[in-house]
Formats: structure tokens, sequence, C-alpha cells
């Protein structure tokens, strides 16, 4: 085999496990925030909570698996190392961008979630007072 398989081999060994690890870690702690954000309905909050974890793995998985055409086509063993490390830190870099993303968009529901739930503040009386006609 060439340099450029083993180096094909070793990106999806890393890659893929990777996405499968960052995936399990936010459907595991995202469940507690969609709980909340769905008001204690957690059949609906698994639910959306499954739904996008596949759909973080479509994209990542999707996303590996493309990249594995892109790069240098590796002559020796420095070039295969320096290529792997290289997909290894984009694909490192796409993951940490969906993580964020997931936690922003789990943010923003908790927020609209608690913002549902305080009650509404009482009317504020006019700043300008009233001025009543005379003769009255």
């Amino acid at each position: 085999m060439t340099p450029t398989v083993w180096t094909h081999l070793a990106y999806l060994a890393i890659s893929i496990p990777l996405t499968i690890w960052v995936a399990r870690t936010l459907h595991r702690n995202g469940r507690v925030f969609l709980v909340d954000c769905f008001h204690g309905n957690t059949e609906l909050a698994d639910s959306i909570n499954h739904l996008l974890v596949v759909g973080f793995y479509l994209i990542n998985v999707g996303f590996v698996t493309f990249g594995l055409r892109f790069g240098v086509t590796a002559a020796d063993l420095q070039e295969a190392l320096e290529s792997l490390s290289t997909k290894i830190g984009i694909v490192m870099l796409v993951l940490g961008v969906m993580h964020f993303l997931n936690l922003a968009i789990f943010t923003n529901c908790r927020r609209r979630a608690i913002g549902l739930r305080t009650p509404a503040s009482p009317p504020l009386p006019p700043l300008i007072p009233q001025i009543k006609p005379a003769g009255h």
C-alpha cells in the first residue's frame, strides 16, 4: 500500500471516532438543556436531541468522507504525516464550530424557554403626568 492509502486509512480511523465522541457528548449533555426548553417534556426533548445528533453525524461524517479526496498525494512518510495532520486539524476545527453552533442553539432555546416562563411585568406608569381639563 502507498503512503497515501495509509494516510487515508489513518484519517478515517481518527476522524470518525472523534466525530462519534463529540456527537455522544452533545447528545448526553444537551438533553438537560432540551428538557428545560420543552418545559419537562422529555419525550419531545429526546426526539429533538436524537434528530440533532443525526444531523450532526450526517454533516460531519459527510465532511470527513468528502475531505478524503483533498490534500497532498503523499510520496513519503513526512508528506503523509503532514497531510494527515492537516486533515485531522481541519476536522477538529469543523467539529469545534459545530459544537459551538449546537451550544448556541441550546442556549437560545433555553433563554427563550426561561423568558416564556417568567410572568409578565405590570405596565409602567406614564412618564408624562396626565393634565386634567379645567373645570372638572
